[in-house]
């Protein structure tokens, strides 16, 4: 296209003086140089637009490899309800089996009213033992259905455990003093067992400024 204007302007040019022409040949040389670097600067722009999406692309690339390495909240939340009923579903056969096995064991054996143990009567003491058995199985169960559902979560218990640490930052941060409590104003559920949700958790916050703001009244009454 430059050169096609600089024969058309030599050409148109014939017809003129001698200065006439050297003006207008300085004229199409200067349109020509003004071309040629208009050209260059796009072609550099073009060229630098080029690394700078890619680097965008990477960008947002980043964020859906952090995203796939970290456990949503809400996720996390139901995953920690259900290990929760888990531990309950296994706790109540645990317990009830631990007591019956006091009971066909220690029910078995001969009682002698005229020996006492500890100078307690038998009957007593196997009482006691058999729901000492039912206590160690109310122990053991929330043991045994947290093993059995680490179990099931195999391969996400990596993100548990780190969403297990940051949970437990955030519950330690906004739970009460428990030296503030009372017997109209108890602690509400001060390790966070409870929580299974975000609406849970905002309730459990709640209820944590309500027992804040009660055991400010009563001190300020005191």
């Amino acid at each position: 296209m430059a050169t096609l204007a600089y024969y058309q302007t030599r050409s148109c040019a014939r017809g003129l003086p001698h200065t006439s022409r050297s003006q207008v040949f300085s004229v199409s040389r200067a349109r020509t140089q003004v071309s040629g670097s208009s050209r260059a600067k796009s072609t550099k722009a073009a060229r630098s637009e080029v690394p700078k999406q890619s680097s965008a692309s990477k960008g947002s690339a980043q964020p859906s490899q952090a995203d796939k390495e970290n456990l949503p909240w809400q996720e996390y939340l139901a995953i920690r309800k259900r290990k929760r009923r888990w531990e309950t579903a296994v706790t109540i056969p645990a317990t009830a089996a631990g007591f019956f096995a006091g009971i066909s064991y220690f029910g078995n054996l001969e009682m002698d009213p005229t020996k006492p143990i500890f100078n307690i009567d038998p009957m007593w003491v196997y009482g006691g033992a058999t729901l000492g058995c039912a206590g160690l199985g109310y122990l053991v169960g929330p043991i045994i259905g947290s093993s059995i559902w680490r179990l099931t979560h195999r391969r996400l218990m990596r993100l548990i455990e780190q969403r297990d640490k940051e949970f437990h930052q955030h519950i330690v941060k906004n739970r009460v003093d428990p030296t503030a409590q009372s017997a109209t104003n108890p602690v509400p559920d001060y390790y966070g067992e409870k929580i299974g949700s975000l609406h849970g958790y905002r309730q459990w916050l709640r209820d944590q400024s309500k027992f804040r703001k009660k055991a400010a009244g009563f001190l300020s009454e005191d």
